[in-house]
């Protein structure tokens, strides 16, 4: 990314763009998705998934599972959608049972489209996708399937076609291991048709123009230039290590974040083991316990950032995040950091139980890989 920037109207661009759109297709893992490319965040992923597929006054049906969660439904409702938006208890998934009750008592086919975070970056709970998909067909609604995946994309397995999803939405920030700036959405068939029908109002989050202008390489706008040579490299070192590898090394990382936790004493937010995330992990701390000091002591004293307690959750729990260009020893340094901040905010947990308890589970794999 730290190179001159170029003419984003010259003949530099196509091949860049090309490359990009077919690493990131290979991501989502996709034949049908067209990928759409915004100079934005993650919450501009959201507005075009909304405003490309949706009227206002339809209705769609959401789940408020956490902050973020919560959030998407509250962007439709800007837009002048109606939101069914159930209620939760955070700390668990979609159910797929209550999306096919929901789709089925929906006689009329009312619900236009249905709102999933993948993996909610709140609470450490990362929701069945393919039960969600089975469960729309089991009722036989042609609700659309709109996927936050901000937050599992290039970590954990997401399947665009096998799913079904019709539009998939994520940021530059995460797994894709860039800083902030750019959304990426993958548009599916029923998405893109849908999107010559729908009135809404748009202009700059307008995927038809873009998606005109990628076809040739350029974009209707002026793009984050220099963001696209990062993207490019990050496709390529996902492509290098092998998207099942990727996957792996973040499932083997999780657990040893998992299993510190369980030697600290102290308790997930997310309740169901099937729903773990392995992108990060939320931290209840104990009752007249204030988890911003954590947060306070990990910063000033340690210089090591954690996750804030978000919407219901501020103060009550932290997160770690373990996402993207990670290995095994950033993790280590991570959870000895923790233990000594959790220390100084009062919460003692045994000194180095964390670290090694995640060390052990890291050396049962290498073991199985030493050489005889």
């Amino acid at each position: 990314m730290d190179r001159p920037v170029p003419d984003h109207r010259g003949p530099e661009l196509p091949p860049l763009v090309f490359e990009t759109v077919a690493g990131l297709q290979k991501i989502f893992q996709t034949t049908s998705g067209e990928i759409v490319l915004f100079p934005s965040s993650g919450t501009g992923g959201w507005e075009s998934s909304l405003v490309n597929t949706l009227n206002p006054g339809d209705r769609v049906l959401a789940f408020n599972i956490g902050q973020f969660s919560h959030l998407y439904a509250e962007c439709a409702r800007g837009l002048g959608i109606t939101v069914d938006e159930i209620d939760l208890p955070w700390g668990s998934g979609v159910p797929a049972d209550l999306v096919q009750e929901r789709l089925r008592a929906d006689s009329q086919h009312t619900y236009a489209a249905v709102l999933v975070v993948h993996n909610e970056t709140s609470t450490g709970v990362a929701s069945d996708v393919r039960v969600v998909r089975k469960a729309i067909d089991a009722a036989r609604h042609p609700a659309l399937l709109l996927v936050d995946t901000v937050s599992s994309l290039a970590s954990i397995d997401f399947r665009f076609d096998e799913w079904k999803v019709d539009v998939a939405l994520t940021g530059s920030q995460k797994g894709l291991m860039l800083p902030p700036g750019l959304a990426v959405l993958c548009v599916g068939p029923r998405a893109l048709a849908r999107s010559a029908q729908v009135r809404s109002p748009r202009y700059f989050f307008d995927w038809r123009p873009v998606l005109t202008e990628m076809r040739r390489g350029y974009f209707s706008s002026t793009p984050a230039t220099l963001m696209l040579f990062g993207l490019r490299e990050a496709v390529r070192m996902l492509a290098e290590e092998g998207l099942d590898k990727v996957f792996a090394r973040h499932a083997r990382l999780a657990e040893g974040v998992r299993r510190a936790v369980r030697a600290w004493g102290l308790q997930m937010v997310c309740k169901n083991p099937r729903e773990y995330s392995n992108t990060l992990t939320a931290i209840a701390v104990p009752d007249g316990i204030d988890a911003d000091k954590v947060l306070q002591m990990a910063e000033q004293r340690l210089h090591l950032s954690l996750g804030a307690g978000l919407g219901r959750l501020k103060g009550k729990a932290f997160r770690i995040g373990h996402l993207g260009a990670l290995n095994e020893l950033e993790v280590l340094a991570t959870l000895a950091g923790v233990e000594m901040a959790l220390h100084l905010a009062g919460i003692r947990v045994p000194l180095a139980a964390g670290v090694s308890a995640c060390e052990h589970f890291f050396m049962e794999e290498v073991a199985t890989l030493a050489p005889r």
